[in-house]
């Protein structure tokens, strides 16, 4: 966010203050989807304001674009009624325009709900703009602000019958909280220690093993129109086609969310408004993030390792792993690698967008650490090698200076990619079967040797452009139609074969395997695509079933940090030889 004034509380301080907000409120995404339950119990709300509020990852930028990244990032109930006070909340100059900016921001976001209710974010919001109008101190106010917030967020637990049933406050007002708590912290400089979420709500953050929530039938569907003419929207006729409608209107943008059984009436009635931008609809999920509950209870330990390791959000939570993000950044937008998918990445990479990819701040890292760690106990981390990022050296310090109760044990793998991936699913399986922690530990280390990794390369010139691989390399490769073919170890990645097609990638691949793992044995292998999904699930999947009929084959996307750098056309193969004898 550009800076606009020299006065205390300037921009850039304000700046910095969206950035540690918004890294807060990623740290506790996880939690804020697990006690999801109003509007629709789909255990997304956290997931959507991270994804909602990404603009405010980094500092630095225009305001008009950070408003307008806004309206585009803003996905979910959760995520569009947040991007709607954001929008203004952001446009403060100084510290002493907050209150005037957070009271325009209420409004608009009560104004977005066509059917708007306390109990939720706007309860918080309410709170915070009366808040502003008597804490004006900025040296004094984030203690106050911070009181009356977590008391604001307590009352939603009784303000609406869903999340009295269920015996939790709302997800959204949560966190909320948390991105405040952040941004006020480090706008005022507050130095003193703070009681952590689990003591300010105790007994407010587990849904209550009674609640049964209301099924739903509907489609998740989130739009962005340019409009014809700046014209003016009825709001009752779009709600009118759904539920939860959250509209947002600006001279040129329309944005619409809302659920409906009928996503095809939404898209021809927004149509006749003007041009849509962008257009999704998603199935409303409800059920994967309760079952995350019943796995870890029987974990010797909770494994935690980098989403760079081939492993999806859905499976991750289905084996009670918590998954790490690094970020995908296009232009000035990032977004979580594990919430990106890979039918957004791959058309776009090869009509020549360029992507690259970004750590999270070490502040973040390191709620991360804190935060899983006070939720589920005793914990593994599985890192990516040393050699591809500092994944290992930031978690290790952090245990050495903040883990007094040794909460935390952190193994550097080595690995990347679905190599890292394989790792941790087998050592997650493993963690239901023992219940020593240190033979959990033992099995991680004895996977980090025995598991391997083959990836095929389709072009280099994205490793070129990612600078991987020197232009000369690439060029004469790609000239001579050459594939390489690599394996991530503890020391970087090497070339282990070249060949000149997809079929000398499968043969390849087939002529490994055979060398490798017992055709009789319970083998695990981990397939991963970019763009050719069709292939690799028929194909390449079909042959190595006709030579390991008893091996489980696990077909996943390739991690998109991987994809970034290796590009579209490659794909991987990871595996392990009867893991559990």
């Amino acid at each position: 966010l550009v800076c606009h004034s020299q006065t205390p509380g300037k921009m850039s301080d304000l700046a910095k203050s969206f950035s540690r907000g918004y890294a807060c409120l990623a740290a506790w995404s996880e939690l804020l989807d697990k006690i999801n339950v109003f509007p629709v119990a789909d255990a997304d709300t956290g997931t959507n304001l991270r994804i909602s509020l990404t603009p405010f990852r980094i500092c630095g930028g225009e305001i008009s674009t950070v408003r307008e990244q806004l309206a585009r990032c803003a996905t979910g109930n959760s995520g569009n009624i947040a991007a709607a006070f954001f929008r203004e909340f952001c446009l403060a100059e100084s510290f002493e325009d907050l209150a005037q900016k957070t009271a325009a921001g209420n409004e608009k976001a009560w104004q977005a709900l066509a059917d708007p209710c306390a109990g939720t974010m706007l309860t918080v919001f309410d709170c915070l703009a009366d808040a502003l109008k008597s804490h004006t101190d900025l040296t004094s106010c984030y203690l106050p602000i911070r009181m009356e917030l977590q008391k604001a967020v307590l009352e939603t637990a009784q303000i609406l019958p869903d999340l009295q049933e269920a015996g939790v406050v709302d997800s959204g007002a949560l966190g909320m909280f948390v991105f405040f708590d952040g941004y006020f912290r480090q706008l005022s400089s507050y130095q003193g220690s703070n009681e952590s979420i689990f003591d300010l709500f105790a007994g407010k953050l587990a849904i209550k093993p009674s609640f049964q929530p209301q099924q739903s039938d509907s489609y998740c569907v989130d739009v962005l129109v340019a409009l014809d003419d700046q014209q003016a929207i009825s709001r009752d006729s779009i709600a009118a086609l759904g539920e939860s409608a959250v509209v947002v209107q600006d001279e040129s943008l329309l944005k619409v969310h809302l659920h409906t059984p009928d996503p095809s009436q939404v898209r021809g009635h927004l149509g006749s408004f003007g041009d849509i931008l962008q257009w999704s609809d998603e199935k409303i999920d409800q059920g994967d993030e309760r079952s995350r509950e019943d796995v870890t209870a029987k974990q010797a330990l909770h494994i935690i390792t980098d989403a760079a390791g081939s492993i999806t959000r859905e499976m991750a939570v289905r084996n009670a792993i918590s998954l790490l993000d690094s970020y995908i950044v296009v232009g000035n937008i990032s977004r979580p690698e594990s919430l990106y998918r890979p039918e957004q990445l791959y058309p776009l990479m090869r009509g020549g967008t360029k992507f690259t990819t970004a750590q999270a701040s070490n502040f973040e890292r390191h709620q991360h650490y804190q935060n899983i760690c006070r939720q589920y106990g005793p914990c593994l981390y599985l890192c990516v090698g040393s050699a591809f990022t500092g994944n290992y050296t930031i978690a290790a310090a952090w245990k050495e200076e903040n883990d007094q109760d040794n909460l935390l044990t952190v193994l550097d793998t080595g690995a990347a990619s679905g190599r890292l991936g394989l790792m941790a699913l087998l050592t997650a399986r493993y963690a239901v079967m023992t219940d020593s922690p240190a033979e959990l530990v033992s099995f991680a280390r004895r996977m980090i040797v025995s598991c391997a990794e083959y990836v095929f390369i389709d072009e280099l010139k994205y490793l070129v452009a990612g600078g991987r691989l020197s232009k000369a390399k690439g060029f004469f490769a790609d000239l001579f139609h050459m594939k390489p073919v690599i394996s991530p170890h503890s020391d970087g990645v090497r070339k282990v074969g070249v060949v000149r097609n997809q079929e000398g990638q499968l043969a390849f691949a087939l002529e490994k395997l055979s060398k490798e793992l017992d055709r009789t044995g319970e083998s695990v292998i981990l397939l991963q695509y970019s763009d050719n999904e069709q292939w690799v699930c028929g194909l390449v999947r079909e042959k190595i079933e006709g030579l390991f009929p008893e091996a489980e084959i696990i077909v996943l996307p390739l991690s998109l940090t991987s994809g970034v750098h290796m590009g579209p056309g490659t794909w991987s193969m990871a595996f392990v030889d009867t893991p559990f004898t």
